[in-house]
């Protein structure tokens, strides 16, 4: 898979999550993807300071990516 491939997959992964974060006033946006392994994601809205976001991000967010591109190894979220 092509990096280009990648962040197209990864977006495919974030337009599944994101309307389960839209209905609790959050979002999500592709940051980086670094060495085609490790995505950088921001948290926005409500998802911001959410005691459950950690939680989250790894069994949502990264499981869902890792669904569409299973090369990822890490999924991390860079506060604003």
């Amino acid at each position: 898979m092509t990096s280009e491939e990648i962040k197209i997959n990864v977006e495919k992964a974030l337009a599944e999550i994101r309307p389960f974060l839209e209905s609790d006033g959050g979002n999500i946006s592709l940051v980086s993807i670094e060495d085609d392994r490790r995505v950088k994601v921001q948290l926005e809205g409500a998802c911001v300071g959410c005691t459950v976001n950690q939680m989250t991000l790894k069994s949502g967010v990264e499981m869902t990516i890792k669904k569409y591109v299973p090369q990822i190894e890490e999924v991390v979220n860079i506060e604003k």
